[in-house]
């Protein structure tokens, strides 16, 4: 394996920070990537996309490459970073242009997309994706690709995706200050999305709903196109900070309930039997005993707000419960017990939790989990939109930078 096909990408969650490092073989029969490694750190320094210390946030980052470096024997120059921001925002826009000669080429279409970005006014903010919607050729709308098509005029409808130029930049920063060079950046609306969704439920009415810490990313698809994107500010957070509140307890505990006891919708449940949680088994400083009916009111109500507002925004494109290739569900919060019962309930529609891959003969690391769908997908639009990794890049402000860091870190 050549040291120089290897490949990073980094996705920076209010909560994780999860690292995967993989090389591409063209030649496999089976697929034609290789993961080596995957490794999760904490991400203490990020709430609610607000960077609360910079140096605790470079030293979680440092820490997630550090590991994912050991374990695959590689070492990161450069990454591929993908997350969602409370502070993304999509806005629609056209751009037209007149086709030089008679035949629509690359140079059309990328003319058309800049004049879509050109004619939008984003103050403090930078725009991170153009996405096509669809393209009309003089008259003829709902073309998907049209390069080599004979017109006189090419209009494009667009999706851009922006955020707050000082988050951005910060975190930019942060990543430069421990001698990584960015290649791109992708939004999680995007990355989820691609990964999970098959073709044919992106030809049909589609939403992929990515559940972060403090942020829940929709994306809906029709004809194989993207629709409709948002970030609602509000994730699995919430649910284990209400939880803190009710019982009095500490945000660990109250994060262990939710994910190792809490059962949604369970005053629903004819067949359930209430019985008690021991606190003191879970923290030596917590007493008392619990109710798992009373944990379960908690989470649901929480839940159900959620889903409350992801059907407000299915409203505003007229799909709220008109979707026929359902709702697919990635992020953490999705594993909690009956959750697909409560999402089918509240969404009115049929529901399933996207799983990015079906087996784990890709690397000994396990990926067959809703969290990873945005990174995996991620290294896929790396290999095959961005331009190939320089083989050597020297970056003296990044190496500057990664020096001093490397002494920061010796010196006591």
């Amino acid at each position: 394996m050549a040291w120089h096909n290897t490949v990073t990408a980094i996705d920076i969650w209010s909560s994780k920070i999860r690292t995967v490092i993989w090389y591409f073989d063209n030649e496999s029969k089976k697929s034609n990537f290789n993961i080596l490694w995957v490794w999760i750190s904490a991400s203490n320094a990020i709430r609610k996309w607000n960077i609360l210390d910079m140096e605790e946030f470079k030293n979680n980052l440092d820490k997630s490459l550090e590991e994912a470096e050991k374990m695959a024997w590689e070492q990161v120059v450069g990454a591929y970073i993908s997350f969602n921001s409370s502070t993304l925002e999509v806005i629609r826009n056209k751009g037209v242009v007149a086709i030089v000669g008679w035949e629509i080429s690359t140079e059309d279409i990328d003319r058309a997309l800049d004049m879509s970005r050109s004619g939008v006014d984003l103050p403090n903010r930078e725009i991170l994706k153009v996405i096509p919607e669809e393209f009309v050729v003089d008259i003829e709308e709902g073309v998907k690709n049209p390069i080599g098509m004979s017109a006189r005029k090419l209009e494009v409808v667009a999706n851009i995706f922006s955020m707050n130029t000082n988050v951005l930049n910060n975190i930019k920063k942060a990543i430069a200050d421990i001698g990584i060079e960015i290649y791109d950046i992708y939004p999680n609306l995007l990355s989820s999305s691609e990964w999970i969704l098959t073709k044919r439920q992106k030809e049909l009415w589609v939403v992929c709903i990515d559940i972060g810490a403090s942020a829940t990313g929709i994306s809906v698809f029709e004809e194989g196109t993207l629709k409709f994107s948002t970030i609602i500010p509000i994730g699995w957070d919430s649910v284990t900070n209400d939880i803190a509140l009710w019982l009095r307890t500490s945000t660990w505990v109250a994060e262990k309930l939710k994910m190792d006891y809490a059962e949604l919708g369970l005053e629903t449940k004819e067949w359930y039997v209430d019985k008690e949680i021991d606190l003191a088994e879970l923290n030596i400083w917590e007493e008392g005993m619990l109710s798992p009916l009373y944990l379960s009111q908690i989470a649901t109500a929480r839940y159900e707000e959620i889903f409350y507002f992801v059907r407000e925004e299915l409203r505003k494109v007229w799909k709220d419960g008109m979707l026929p290739e359902w709702a697919v569900c990635v992020g953490w919060w999705a594993k909690v017990k009956w959750f697909i019962n409560l999402w089918k309930k509240a969404l009115k529609l049929p529901t399933f939790i996207g799983v990015p891959v079906k087996d784990d003969d890709y690397c000994d690391a396990s990926v067959s989990d809703p969290v990873f769908a945005s990174v995996l997908w991620t290294m896929i639009l790396s290999n095959k939109y961005s331009s190939s990794p320089r083989v050597f890049s020297l970056n003296l402000g990044g190496f500057m930078n990664s020096v001093v860091w490397i002494f920061k870190k010796i010196l006591p």
